[in-house]
């Protein structure tokens, strides 16, 4: 995906991006290579984290377990 830098507010840069400039997203200038500027085009790419999203997954299951089980061992409602 491409975007262009439209301008740069303070710490912020106001990126161009879809196929006519439609849709406009505030990027932190810290996270934008060093020494981009207005009218840079950039290439932006987002990823799955497939790894990361599973684990994430495992974590919240068992959290809920253990709260399901912490609440039936105090008579809870928790089902």
């Amino acid at each position: 995906m491409k975007a262009v830098i439209d301008r740069v507010e303070g710490k912020l840069a106001v990126l161009l991006m879809g196929g006519d400039g439609s849709i406009k997203v505030n990027m932190p200038l810290i996270l934008l290579p060093k020494g981009c500027k207005e009218g840079d085009v950039l290439d932006i790419a987002i990823v799955k984290d497939k790894k990361a999203t599973e684990e994430a997954k495992d974590r919240s299951r068992n959290l809920i377990e253990k709260l399901k089980k912490k609440g039936k061992d105090k008579g809870g409602i928790i089902s």
